[in-house]
Order: structure tokens, then C-alpha cells, then sequence
């Protein structure tokens, strides 16, 4: 059943963010020093917060574009084809550096452990590519790129949320209808700071607690976690997908409380699946009900 109220096509939405080719390996633990794991299950994706946020609001919407940087190399070009495979319209300006890589760990509790390869490549505001027809849009999700670059997705965008890992483009005077961060990360937690005068919204996140919100103005409130579809499998890209759920449906009119379900219902089915996109249902034609 689509989503009550949303045809596919309906809201037109971006992200502008990065891209790293990403290897995971399922083992039973996390190796301590010296020590040597097996991997009993790899496979590889594009990940990243733009990459995976934008493949979840084309699963929502039935459409999303993504804004970002790769390198002019074979990871660059495998991301692209694979991420218009799963519905996203690449806009990326390539660069004479070599795509971001990283490698996952997901150990047997789901959790994911992450090391990255290389310099994050950003999309700037002034590449000389990708910014065509980048106007009218009813949400725009933000996680990489320059003042520029976030000065652009606010003057398109009737939403605009972002990441504190958009770093030195916040906390410069471009205000966010909504700053999405984990509660618990303390790297989040500081880079956030710069930014939390520039938010009319924050939203926390707490794992399996839910999470909590904080206005401008001062109004404060809570929600709760959605039930899991499924037993926990990998929490790789459960904070992107939730925010990009909280994307979807404050770009789509809904009140905040709605729009943080639709969030929390995004990042559970990522909590229950292998990868940040495998086996996923897409959930704007099936999994939602209002």
C-alpha cells in the first residue's frame, strides 16, 4: 500500500552529501590488538550519509537526487551505476582524487565499527556541474559540502535539514528547519554546537530509546523508538535513514510528531536488514500506513 496522502513523484527531494565506496564484513567481534578475525559474510556498497539518506527518500518519494563529489576513477563510476540502481539521481562533480573508501565491521550484536580511506570528498557550491535545475524543492537533506553548497539547498528548499557532520558549512547564519544528530555521539555532539543557534529544531536521537527534540523556542518533547520488523542485523545507516524519514514528512506537511514515526519506522527497517539497503522493502509503496 503507498503512503496515505503521497503519490510517487508528489515531493521533490535532494540531498547534497558524500559518497564512500564501503566494504563490510560480518564477524563475530571486534579484533582487539594483535588479535586475527574471520569474516563470515562481505559484501560492498556506496554508502555514506548523502548516499544513504538519499536512497531512502527515493524509496519514500519514488524519486530523490543527489548532489556530491567522487573521484574521476572505477569507484566513482561504480557508485554512480549502482546508486541509480536503487532509484537516486547522481548529480556528482568528479574529481582528480580518489573516492572516499571505507571498511565496516559488524559484529554479532549488529553494531557497526568503521574505518575510513582517503579525504571526504564534499560537493562545493561552486562546482561547475550539478547544480542545473537544483531549485523548488520541498526538502533537501544536507550532510557534506561548503557554505556555498548550503546556502544553495536553503534557497531551494522549503525544508532543510543537515547534519553536524556538514561541519564547516554550519554555524555560519544559513538557518536549518532541523539539525538531525545522535545523542550519544560526542564527536556529533560538539561538532553540533557551531550550529544549535542556526536550527529552529534539534533532534536527538537515542537508539532504541527514541529520542528527544528541542525547539528555538524553547518547547521540548520526546519520542519513541518503532518496533523492529525484524530481529537486529546491522545498524549501519539507521541515523541517516531516520533522518531522512524526518525529511520526508516535514517536507510533506506533516506535524513534527508524525514526521519523527515516519523517521523512526525508516530507521528501525534499516536496523533489521543486511546493509544499509539490502532486503529493504521500499517503503513508500508498501510499509506504511497511516
Amino acid at each position: 500500500m503507498r503512503l496515505a496522502g503521497v503519490s510517487p513523484g508528489a515531493l521533490r527531494l535532494a540531498v547534497v552529501g558524500h559518497v564512500e565506496w564501503v566494504q563490510f564484513a560480518r564477524v563475530d567481534h571486534v579484533p582487539v590488538p594483535g588479535e586475527v578475525v574471520h569474516a563470515s559474510d562481505t559484501f560492498e556498497e556506496p554508502a555514506g550519509g548523502g548516499a544513504v539518506a538519499a536512497v531512502q527518500l527515493a524509496r519514500l518519494a519514488g524519486a530523490c537526487t543527489l548532489i556530491t563529489a567522487l573521484g574521476d576513477d572505477q569507484l566513482g563510476r561504480r557508485s554512480v551505476e549502482r546508486l541509480s540502481e536503487l532509484g537516486v539521481t547522481v548529480r556528482a562533480s568528479f574529481r582528480d582524487t580518489p573516492t572516499r573508501s571505507a571498511v565496516t565491521l559488524l559484529d554479532a550484536a549488529g553494531e557497526r565499527t568503521i574505518t575510513t580511506f582517503g579525504e571526504r570528498l564534499d560537493p562545493l557550491g561552486g562546482d561547475s556541474s550539478g547544480w542545473e535545475g537544483f531549485e523548488n524543492l520541498d526538502g533537501v537533506y544536507f550532510t557534506a559540502g561548503d557554505r556555498q553548497a548550503l546556502e544553495r539547498a536553503r534557497s531551494a528548499a522549503r525544508v532543510l535539514t543537515a547534519s553536524p557532520r556538514a561541519r564547516h558549512a554550519l554555524g555560519q547564519g544559513v538557518e536549518l528547519d532541523a539539525l538531525v544528530l545522535s545523542g550519544h555521539d560526542q564527536i556529533e555532539l560538539r561538532a553540533a554546537q557551531p550550529a544549535e543557534a542556526d536550527a529552529r529544531l534539534l533532534i536527538y536521537t537515542e537508539g532504541g530509546r527514541g529520542g528527544h527534540f528541542r525547539y528555538r523556542t524553547g518547547s521540548e518533547g520526546r519520542w519513541d523508538a518503532a518496533e523492529l520488523p525484524g530481529p537486529p542485523v546491522d545498524s549501519y545507516g539507521c541515523g541517516d535513514s531516520f533522518a531522512a524519514g524526518v525529511t520526508y514528512g516535514l517536507a510533506d506537511g506533516r506535524e513534527l510528531p508524525e514526521a519523527l514515526a515516519v523517521g523512526a519506522r525508516c530507521g528501525a527497517a534499516c536496523l533489521a536488514t543486511r546493509g544499509p539497503y539490502g532486503g529493504r522493502p521500499g517503503l513508500g509503496a508498501r510499509s506504511f500506513e497511516n
